[in-house]
């Protein structure tokens, strides 16, 4: 009995072992060979070596050449062929946005400083810097940050019309979607900062902006209304006829004619 039950094992395990050996040459046949991959043609371009900040002088050693498919590669990129002395002539421009590390380089986030300041360099064509004093009341308690997008309103004390009762207490948004430049001398955003209490707040305006926004701090106390990045890049939600109506309502304190106050509204 026992003899008999040793043959039946043996043949059980020859029959699993036959069949493991033929699964395997089964698999193997069924894998075709590799194809060797297509070497794709590359040129080299102009990219970050490493991390470039905003408003950083850029230097020889923070760029470097990097192989790039040919077919992804556009006029915007920095080309060896086309250019080979790139890294030379670049060298001292600021950075008016940042870089990451193998971020390819674009000449319309640079910018020659050419001698001046920071703050020159980077503000775009036609743009002005205007700055003004806050608080942690008025500047949404420093969680406002260089680069995010604001409201500008206008609250203002005015007399009661009839002489008796509390003086009226008005305000009005006067600029929407503006960005912050700066929070006192700082431009960017501290590493591990989110927030940043200061004293004075540099904002990008355009020159007609600049005149509602000094005409605005002589007439009553300014604040700043933090805007959602969802719509920081939404174009500003008012008419050219509202514009117009906003400057009328600081033209009001300015030369007393409370009639223009009620025709805003």
């Amino acid at each position: 009995m026992n003899i008999a039950r040793l043959v039946v094992l043996a043949i059980a395990l020859s029959a699993g072992g036959v069949a493991a050996y033929l699964a395997r040459g089964t698999d193997n046949k069924s894998q075709p060979p590799a194809e060797p991959v297509a070497n794709l043609p590359t040129v080299e371009i102009l990219v970050a070596k490493s991390d470039i900040g905003l408003g950083q002088a850029v230097k020889p050693e923070d760029l470097q050449w990097q192989a790039w498919p040919a077919a992804t590669a556009n006029s915007n990129l920095i080309d060896r062929a086309s250019k080979a002395e790139a890294i030379n002539e670049l060298a001292g421009s600021i950075a008016r946005n940042p870089f990451f590390a193998g971020e390819p380089i674009r000449e319309q986030k640079l910018v020659k400083a050419n001698g001046s300041g920071f703050m020159a360099a980077i503000l775009p064509t036609g743009m002005r810097a205007l700055s003004t004093e806050i608080s942690p009341e008025t500047g949404a308690g420093g969680f406002i940050l260089p680069n995010d997008r604001v409201d500008v309103i206008l609250s203002r004390r005015e007399k009661n019309p009839d002489g008796r009762g509390a003086d009226v207490i008005q305000s009005d948004i006067i600029l929407s979607n503006i960005r912050v430049l700066a929070i006192d001398q700082a431009p960017k955003e501290k590493e591990g900062m989110n927030s940043l209490v200061g004293r004075t707040v540099t904002l990008e305006l355009k020159p007609e902006q600049a005149e509602t926004m000094a005409r605005a701090r002589q007439s009553g106390t300014l604040s700043l209304a933090l805007r959602s990045i969802t719509d920081a890049n939404a174009a500003e939600g008012r008419s050219e006829e509202q514009t117009q109506k906003r400057k009328e309502s600081v033209s009001v304190v300015r030369y007393g004619v409370s009639s223009q106050t009620t025709a805003q509204k």
